[in-house]
């Protein structure tokens, strides 16, 4: 939520594949602390590597940002899509 609010500040939006959530919420569990390491991936598989693109000049306002991952030919890495218009 807090990841959304400050894209929307930017006037962006983040649209998370079914895979990319599933991959997170895989890597995001612990069977000891539960959902608590789920921030941290969070942070290390999107928030990090979104704001090198975003100081690029990725993603301009008003766009998309598609958020996917490959598990065959890239296994638990987040792929960030080229900016979509927001429609």
């Amino acid at each position: 939520k807090a990841l959304q609010a400050r894209l929307q500040k930017m006037d962006l939006r983040l649209e998370v594949a079914p895979a990319a959530l599933a991959e997170l919420a895989k890597v995001g569990f612990d069977p000891v602390f539960g959902a608590r390491p789920l921030k941290r991936a969070i942070q290390q598989r999107i928030e990090n590597p979104l704001s090198k693109l975003l100081l690029e000049g990725r993603y301009p306002p008003k766009s998309v940002i598609p958020v996917g991952v490959d598990p065959v030919r890239n296994p638990g890495v987040f792929e960030f899509g080229d900016a979509l218009a927001m429609g």
